[in-house]
């Protein structure tokens, strides 16, 4: 159930093992219909995405189209860029796809496979947990039928109706909070719609080669590039309070707000009172729930376990959760029942650990990236890294650079975290800022050595 990209994926594995897939979404068929814009966060591809895309076949043509990301870039409010690498490995970076093309590349895959039939304008409204079976709404008469298979596996997003039914059953815990902040997207179109000289970025309005925040403290404004040469630019406000969507309204605020938080983007983005005014404010919601399975039912993605994108993993979690679940039905010999039980007992930890990692970056992005004390120990960390990679590697490589599952790069990540604190703390802020690399090794050696810092 569901034919965005975790269901999509999905139906390529099985459908590639010989499984007869029936594959049900509630959109038309978007290779026809296209995308709705306006609530499409670009997403940031990493390593554990990659990792499953190679499993079909797929990431070399999902990756064509990438751009590489190897670090943030800052806006402060006067305009100044401060840029600052993900990695001390110059090999690492995230890429940025769009959500839109890699859905039709997986739909495309999954087409191309004679065992799974792709079936839209169908909504699952319900679930047999016994038999298995979906029960499936028609989008135009809605008239339901029921679809009885081998197993059920709801991939069918936050508001899961497959979960829904499990939720209805005894022992099922379920939560799920949203931040009181939202998100809306806006556009800076390629150099040349918005007076910047096109030779300066090869065609785009700012340099590409990273994720460009505009962190304000308490609220932030994002861009990732697209391969069109556009910046697709997302908006995290509060909904209420001071400078919030619920206060920031009409064309004149809108620009004036513009004016004095945003003002170096405000030349590139010709369309921000329009963009502002049409596109729909999103929420933001995190998803936990246990078990993920009820027999030969299952839940992967979102439904299983929604996160909020601050950490760029939503979509390397949800391939991620195929690539397992793919793996689990080959070790059991295709006995849906204990690999789904195995699954679920599994990824629940991990899809713990990233959800909480998430919202904890969030607050690093909008407030803690330009305190000289976390550039500091980000620069530490990268140092480490440099002197033991496989002792000392910083928690966002564990969880953006690795497939080392997230509760274990959690607390590895974290007792780096906490000794580059403490190295931070006993050569001081200043100097572990102004210090060469060379002089800073050095003393970071020297204070590892002593043991009281391992």
């Amino acid at each position: 159930m569901g034919a965005g990209l975790a269901g999509a994926l999905m139906a390529v594995m099985l459908g590639r093992r010989g499984y007869r897939v029936t594959l049900c979404e509630r959109r038309p068929d978007p290779r026809a219909a296209g995308f709705v814009g306006g609530r499409s966060i670009n997403l940031a591809l990493s390593c554990r995405g990659i990792t499953a895309l190679k499993c079909v076949g797929l990431a070399d043509e999902v990756l064509r189209d990438a751009i590489r990301m190897p670090g943030r870039m800052m806006h402060s409010p006067r305009g100044e860029l401060t840029f600052q690498a993900y990695s001390g490995d110059a090999n690492d970076a995230i890429n940025s796809v769009s959500r839109s093309l890699l859905n039709l590349t997986l739909l495309d895959a999954a087409d191309a496979c004679e065992s799974v039939t792709l079936n839209f304008d169908c909504r699952c409204v319900d679930a047999d947990l016994e038999a298995p079976a979906a029960i499936i709404a028609d989008a135009h008469t809605g008239e339901t039928h029921r679809i009885e298979g081998d197993a059920v596996i709801g991939a069918d997003g936050v508001f899961s109706a497959v979960r829904g039914r499990m939720q209805r059953t005894d022992r099922f815990d379920y939560e799920q909070r949203y931040l009181e902040h939202g998100y809306k997207e806006l556009v800076i179109p390629p150099a040349s719609a918005c007076g910047v000289d096109p030779a300066a970025h090869d065609g785009f309005a700012m340099p590409p080669q990273a994720l460009h925040i505009w962190p304000r403290g308490g609220s932030m404004m994002i861009a990732l590039p697209n391969a069109d040469r556009s910046f697709t630019c997302t908006l995290f406000w509060p909904f209420e309070g001071a400078g919030s969507f619920a206060d920031v309204r009409g064309e004149a605020q809108v620009a004036a707000f513009f004016r004095e938080h945003f003002a170096d983007a405000v030349p590139l983005m010709p369309t921000l009172l329009e963009d502002f005014a049409h596109n729909p404010v999103g929420s933001l919601v995190t998803v936990r729930c246990e078990p993920w399975h009820r027999g030969r039912v299952v839940l992967v993605g979102d439904a299983a376990h929604a996160v909020v994108p601050f950490y760029g993993q939503g979509i390397n979690c949800g391939f991620e959760d195929c690539r397992v679940l793919d793996a689990l039905l080959e070790e059991h010999s295709g006995d849906f029942e204990p690999a789904f039980a195995e699954f679920s007992r599994a990824r629940k930890d991990d899809a713990d650990a990233i959800a909480d990692l998430a919202l904890d970056n969030f607050v690093t992005m909008r407030d803690r990236v330009n305190d000289p004390a976390f550039l500091a120990r980000k620069r530490v960390e990268h140092v480490l890294q440099g002197i033991d990679p496989e002792r000392f590697m910083p928690l966002y490589n564990l969880v953006s650079f690795s497939n080392m599952p997230y509760a274990e790069a959690r607390a590895r990540g974290e007792r780096v975290v906490a000794l580059a604190e403490r190295l931070v703390e006993t050569i001081g802020v200043e100097a572990t800022r102004t210090l060469d690399d060379s002089a800073l090794r050095a003393r970071i050696m020297h204070e590892v050595a002593t043991g009281e810092m391992r």
